[in-house]
């Protein structure tokens, strides 16, 4: 840094043409006595600066234009634990293991993400088909695929430009698949009524999601925009937020209530940011991420009342809307509700939904297919942005055929149709019975404490972390629960998120784990985590 700064007392630098900054190499040199020319006369070595290092053809090279501190500060705030450090070391353990060093366990299981086909999960065999058959046509001629798969690719492949998923897209997506999204989402709603117009496509929901969310932004200081989130938050909204420069607004859901959102948590969060920003959004995920609580619907009633009262935004995030587990627990969407409440509400209130193909009883995460409906917005606004998302010319065609698919399955009565069905079931009923193995075994550890997994795809159980493990962290600059997790990764080879990665409320520690793994896998993964548990706190209490 010195060495740059003593080039800008100069004022001069010598560039690949051989010319020097702002004067020729014929120029007048400078005078004698002035500073410049003085502190220039001493070696860089007698003035205390690093020697610059010379290339073969001794020039010097020329400095980078982007560095760490020439480089858009907001992106260094981003922080993603999801794919954090803890994965990182497990890539080089998977690395380790394979070149055949020892450790104490055989594999690594990354039980961190919600990658369902990575854990195991079987593909719907429908869905390949069809997406088999657009991206080789040739396979329309093959007798061993149903005529069903077969007719529902001649669809897709006609909607696209040459009949080849090879050619962009409208940038609001296939017209024909935001057809079928919309009957989709009437059908799901009770006959809501829903426009094709008002159907986006997207590279997931992670897209959807960030595109309204720039939308959203605007202002400086106090007037910044804020975004409410629930704590804890799925990594996306505040790695999107710190990227954006927006604010962050924090709510709390009640743990001791099983992650239930309370309204006057709510309350308290927007009167206090009001103080140092413009609250204008809130992010609501149903089902939760990671807490796996399902809404109820009196609960989405009254956030749509408060979203109505404080003049906000509202994003719901609903992709994990058919995975719904527990007893007296309902998937209810946003939309439906609103619209079941009249048009005080229904006529008012802006709304922005979410779904994507990587999740539910799909999983297919790799497509990156989604969908996003927006209600009542402004139509200059919807005119911003259609613009926004022509920029990035159209979404994936082969995730845009996936949605296509999984908003219009196979129909009773079509070829496919029954093993569609036991597939589907047979995903969604496994899911449901390891989200109660996995609330079963937790709860037999002492010092862990684990919700009911009511849905989505995640338990976020609590830990108790002894003080001596406390303080041997913050020694190490590492918070507790990011300890206790590598010293877990370390010994037993499970990778799991540490709570802090998605915000937890100070002083109580958690930890995100999925419930994809097969069974038996879970099972012992299970297994590993209760004594992994009972060692680390036998060691440090």
């Amino acid at each position: 840094m010195a060495f740059i700064t003593t080039k800008l007392v100069i004022g001069m630098w010598i560039g690949r043409s051989g010319t020097l900054k702002g004067r020729s190499l014929t120029s007048p040199p400078l005078s004698s006595s002035s500073p410049a020319r003085a502190l220039s006369s001493l070696s860089a070595t007698r003035r205390g600066l690093p020697k610059p290092k010379m290339s073969e053809n001794g020039v010097v090279p020329r400095a980078k234009v982007l560095t760490i501190d020439t480089m858009n500060p907001t992106v260094k705030n981003v922080e993603y634990a999801v794919r954090g450090p803890i994965v990182a070391r497990a890539v080089e353990l998977e690395k380790e293991l394979s070149e055949g060093m020892k450790k104490p366990f055989a594999e690594v299981i990354k039980a961190n993400i919600g990658d369902a086909h990575a854990m195991g999960q079987q593909p719907i065999t429908f869905f390949r088909q069809v997406l088999a058959l657009c991206s080789y046509p040739e396979l329309l001629n093959d007798s061993t695929f149903p005529e069903d798969a077969k007719s529902r690719a001649r669809r897709i492949l006609q909607s696209c430009g040459g009949n080849s998923m090879g050619s962009y897209s409208a940038s609001q997506g296939i017209d024909s698949v935001r057809q079928d999204v919309a009957r989709y989402i009437e059908r799901r709603d009770g006959g809501v009524p829903c426009d094709p117009d008002d159907i986006y496509l997207t590279t997931g929901a992670s897209d959807g999601i960030m595109t309204m969310l720039k939308l959203l932004v605007c202002g400086e200081g106090v007037t910044r925009t804020g975004v409410m989130i629930s704590i804890p938050q799925y990594p996306l909204y505040s790695a999107a937020l710190a990227e954006l420069g927006a604010v962050q607004i924090n709510y709390y859901l009640n743990e001791e209530k099983c992650w239930s959102l309370d309204i006057s948590e709510l309350q308290r969060a927007l009167d206090e940011a009001r103080h140092h920003c413009n609250p204008r959004a809130l992010c609501i995920i149903n089902p939760g991420n990671p807490t796996g609580q399902v809404q109820s619907r009196e609960c989405i009633e009254d956030v749509i009342r408060f979203a109505a009262k404080e003049g906000l935004f509202l994003m719901a995030d609903e992709v994990y809307q058919d995975n719904v587990y527990a007893d007296g627990c309902q998937f209810h969407s946003f939309k439906k509700v609103l619209f079941e409440m009249g048009p005080e509400y229904s006529d008012t209130v802006e709304l922005a939904s979410f779904h994507s193909t990587s999740k539910c009883y799909m999983g297919e995460c790799g497509f990156r297919g989604g969908y996003m409906e927006i209600i009542n917005m402004d139509d200059e606004v919807k005119a911003q942005l259609t613009k926004l998302v022509s920029v990035r010319l159209c979404p994936p065609v082969p995730g845009q055929a996936l949605m296509d698919l999984v908003v219009n399955p196979p129909q009773p009565g079509e070829p496919s149709y029954d093993n569609f069905i036991k597939e589907r079931t047979a995903t969604l009923s496994a899911l449901a019975e390891k989200a109660k193995l996995t609330e079963q075994i937790l709860n037999t550890v002492h010092g862990i404490s684990c919700n009911p997994v009511q849905g989505a795809m995640y338990s976020f159980p609590r830990i108790i972390i002894p003080e001596k493990a406390v303080k041997e962290a913050t020694d190490k600059g590492q918070q507790p629960d990011m300890f206790y997790c590598m010293k877990m990764l370390e010994e037993t080879g499970i990778c799991l998120v540490p709570g802090s990665g998605f915000g937890q409320k100070d002083g109580t520690y958690h930890f995100r784990m999925t419930i994809l793994p097969p069974r038996d896998k879970l099972q012992i993964l299970l297994n590993k985590v209760k004594e992994f548990h009972q060692k680390f706190t036998k060691h440090y209490s």
